[in-house]
């Protein structure tokens, strides 16, 4: 027996330090970590000036900074998350903001802006440069956006909210943590008390996703939580935007464009008009940019405005920027050269009695796109308020011209013109039609994602191009109706339709070139007014008068008579 105690204390020590090790991994494994996470790394902010942002339930990368007691977001987080609308022109160090009824400025590095004429002076500075980046007032952007923001220290965040709908809230039973990860060796973020509301973000087996009342984002065990309730948060609604007024009329556009070269060419209108039926605009083409200060030639005629008003039409001069000497985006890009250009056009159009103005602005590099879309802004405010009708022509939307901004277009602007046509140009690396059916259609559809159905007009061409392959070379020249029928007739050329592009199509070789050719005549123009039928548009316009045959016309009276 004595020889045996010794044994048995032995496998009781054995099973005792068996036991604690495993009782100590069991509290190992199950145990709450007491570890809190680095806030700053969580929010990757650095201290100091640097706050988070916490936009909706998401902490996103883009940061905020606090300085001299006011937040503020830099120029290109503002247009991202807030309003795209604010435009900086970094030359004069102007802040820009353009409603329908007025365009406000501050000078960056100031604490006023001027609005309808008054200047109002801020308790901070309204923008700043940092560098080569520009940081805009939390406060001022508010002015003119509906969002909130809720700022939370140690470390520096904003609880920002730009859309608003139903949310789930929970209670806190009980003191625990909200930690980073769903799981007990998670990093502790913050300590919450029994009664706290969070917001759950998201429910899983054994944690739910929350939201505390200051902002952190992490997890808590279900068993922590009570009382799940949805409810309704409450919109801000502090800013009312100025309403834009439209003059879009009451029935269908049909705009015909009058190419007039020199003064003495507007005694052609009469001649031009003589078959057109159901025109209600004429576009004459008498102003171009001609220089990069914003003057632009002139050959406008009080006699062709008053004959156009004694047929009962409306006259939308156009203006361009086809001068190969001018540079469009300094132009656009200068306050004041905007601002010469708008006042001397809209005197100009007051002075001749025309009725509206369309800018046909070709060409525009995207990085100029900001400034085009500045100088639309700021053009509709002063048509707006001398009832002037304001048109802007666009090419059929693609990648490469989004920059053109057509939403914001169809906010300002009263038309908006889609030129459905050279789809194949004169420069094309292929042959091919000016304008296709689905060409034609996916420029309407695509532009009335973003445009009222009312203000989107459609343009069809009056001219079909003959192209000609010559020892490897192709070339091609934009003929009228009557002079692509006569070259196909002259030739003997056989066509036929082609169902997928919705033309007349006919080649031929003659001797050493090769001709293709697909007619813009009467049949490919009924389908394409059959599809703006289709979609309800504002109406038609024509490139360009005296190409057309006059059973167009009656095809194009037919389409604005609802047939």
């Amino acid at each position: 027996m004595k020889k045996a105690i010794p044994v048995i204390i032995a496998v009781a020590l054995i099973i005792i330090i068996g036991a604690g090790y495993i009782g100590m991994k069991f509290l190992e494994r199950y145990s709450y970590s007491k570890e809190y996470a680095d806030l700053n790394e969580y929010y990757a902010v650095s201290g100091g000036e640097d706050t988070a942002i916490v936009l909706q339930d998401e902490i996103i990368e883009e940061k905020a900074v606090l300085r001299d007691g006011s937040y503020y977001f830099d120029y290109e987080t503002v247009r991202k998350y807030f309003n795209d609308r604010f435009y900086v022109d970094t030359t004069e160090s102007l802040l820009l903001y353009t409603t329908a009824v007025d365009t406000i400025r501050t000078e960056i590095g100031s604490s006023t802006f001027t609005q309808d004429g008054a200047q109002v002076e801020e308790s901070y500075t309204i923008s700043f440069y940092e560098g080569e980046k520009l940081y805009v007032a939390a406060d001022y952007v508010k002015k003119f956006t509906n969002f909130s923001y809720e700022a939370f220290t140690e470390p520096n965040r904003l609880q920002v909210y730009t859309q608003w709908g139903e949310i789930q809230t929970a209670t806190i039973k009980k003191d625990t943590s909200v930690r980073y990860k769903g799981g007990v060796k998670s990093d502790i973020l913050k300590d919450v008390q029994g009664g706290d509301t969070v917001t759950v973000l998201e429910e899983m087996e054994t944690w739910t996703k929350v939201k505390t009342a200051d902002a952190v984002i992490g997890y808590v065990e279900n068993k922590r939580l009570s009382e799940i309730t949805t409810t309704e948060q409450i919109p801000v609604t502090d800013y009312v935007e100025p309403e834009f007024t439209s003059l879009t009329r009451d029935h269908k556009i049909n705009l015909a464009w009058h190419q007039v070269w020199t003064a003495d060419a507007n005694s052609t209108f009469s001649a031009m008009m003589a078959s057109a039926k159901s025109v209600n605009v004429i576009s004459p083409t008498w102003f171009s940019l001609s220089d990069n200060e914003g003057n632009f030639t002139n050959i406008a005629s009080r006699t062709y405005v008053e004959q156009a008003h004694g047929m009962g039409l409306e006259v939308w001069a156009l203006i361009d920027n086809f001068n190969t000497e001018i540079d469009t985006k300094t132009i656009l890009s200068s306050t004041t050269k905007r601002t010469y250009l708008i006042g001397n056009l809209v005197q100009t159009v007051k002075d001749y009695g025309i009725d509206g103005i369309n800018v046909d602005f070709e060409q525009v590099a995207m990085d100029a796109g900001d400034d085009y879309i500045q100088f639309i802004r700021e053009l509709s405010v002063a048509c707006r308020k001398e009832g002037i009708v304001l048109s802007i022509d666009n090419y059929v939307p693609t990648g490469y011209t989004d920059h053109y901004n057509r939403e914001e277009q169809g906010i300002f602007v009263d038309y908006v013109v889609i030129m459905g046509y050279d789809e194949y140009y004169a420069g094309s690396a292929t042959a091919g039609p000016v304008a296709s059916i689905n060409f034609v259609e996916e420029g309407i559809t695509k532009t009335l994602e973003v445009v009222p159905a009312n203000k989107v007009i459609n343009a069809v061409p009056f001219y079909t191009r003959v192209w000609k392959t010559e020892n490897g070379t192709l070339t091609s020249e934009a003929v009228s109706m009557d002079v692509a029928t006569q070259f196909i007739a002259n030739n003997g050329i056989e066509t036929y339709w082609n169902e997928e592009t919705c033309h007349n199509y006919g080649e031929a070789q003659i001797g050493d070139v090769f001709y293709q050719v697909w007619l813009e005549d009467t049949q490919a123009l009924q389908d394409k007014l059959n599809v703006m039928s289709q979609y309800d548009l504002g109406g038609v316009a024509e490139w360009k008068l005296g190409l057309e045959n006059a059973a167009a016309w009656d095809l194009i009276e037919n389409y604005m008579n609802g047939q």
